[in-house]
């Protein structure tokens, strides 16, 4: 990680560390722009938890997620993007310079990049905060390997529902997947690797109603939307993956937010304010790839580049 010098004002600071931010940090960076990458989490994001990234150019046979993020950092390391380890906590405006306030202090720029990305959401039931850590988990591939020949369970039957629950198939004894809808929402491939998984099981039309156990988790309270019929399922975990929300909570009101909480940007990515551009997962319409949020980083550094030049 490139050292921090002692400065604290920068022509631009981009706020998070994901592929939108890390691509926007390359650009700049190559560019010689003053820049600065504010991350408060792993380098690389959500990204980093994905076991195997099959649709990113240039990787034949895929790459895992991790891999993909330190390559990523490495590049941007290479032209000596300066990165901070630190939570963003706000930002304000001061003329025409900008405060990014983060729990290592305050930085000023004349444009913002933020590519905070987003945070997963949780089922918000009695036992998920109790039981964190200890049965409830939102990564398979952190903690799947510590069930091996247990059962567990996964909450959501989307996209990142079906690629935990693939992942958790190798080690654990069988795999619930939970889907409060009456189908699935993953894409045709992933719902063809896992009705082949002979592991797997599924349960829809199925709402979660709470986490139980003593120490660790034992059970799942289900409710069957459809008949209204309740159940439990015993399982030593429950992997969430319900989906993601944009990370925003420190813009405090600065910015339009969309009624998820996305930021809302021109075909330029630009902001309602001058010189504050949103890109990847935390901008409204995201379609929430990598390769998305890369192209965004892209091209926020350029238009970034041309206001700062203007």
């Amino acid at each position: 990680m490139t050292e921090l010098s002692q400065k604290n004002s920068y022509d631009l600071i981009i706020i998070g560390g994901g592929p939108a931010g890390l691509t926007a940090g390359i650009y700049t960076a190559r560019g010689k722009l003053s820049s600065l990458l504010i991350e408060r989490g792993l380098i690389g994001g959500l990204i980093t938890e994905t076991e195997l990234v099959e649709n990113f150019p240039g990787f034949p046979q895929g790459v895992s997620g991790f891999e993909l993020g330190e390559l990523m950092h490495r590049q941007a390391q290479k032209y000596g993007l300066p990165i901070l380890v630190a939570e963003v906590t706000g930002l304000k405006l001061k003329g025409k310079q900008k405060i990014v306030e983060t729990t290592e202090g305050n930085f000023s720029a004349r444009a913002v990049i933020i590519a905070s990305g987003a945070e997963r959401i949780k089922l918000n039931i009695p036992g998920e905060e109790k039981f964190s850590g200890r049965g409830v988990s939102y990564c398979a591939t952190c903690d799947g390997a510590l069930f091996k020949d247990r059962p567990v369970a996964v909450a959501g039957g989307g996209d990142v529902g079906l690629t935990e629950a693939l992942h958790l198939a190798k080690f654990a004894r069988r795999v619930t997947v939970i889907e409060l809808m009456p189908q699935l929402g993953a894409s045709r491939i992933l719902q063809d690797r896992a009705a082949a998984e002979a592991k797997i099981e599924f349960l829809l039309n199925t709402r979660i109603e709470a986490i139980e156990g003593e120490d660790m988790v034992k059970r799942l309270k289900l409710l069957q939307v459809k008949t209204g019929r309740k159940s439990t399922l015993e399982t030593s975990a429950i992997f969430v993956a319900i989906g993601v929300k944009p990370y925003t909570s420190f813009l405090k009101n600065i910015l339009p937010l969309d009624a998820s909480g996305a930021i809302l940007t021109n075909d330029k990515l630009e902001t309602s304010i001058p010189g504050i551009f949103a890109v990847g997962d935390v901008r409204a319409s995201s379609a929430q790839q990598a390769i998305v949020a890369a192209g965004d980083g892209a091209t926020a550094a350029i238009y970034a580049e041309k206001f700062l030049t203007e």
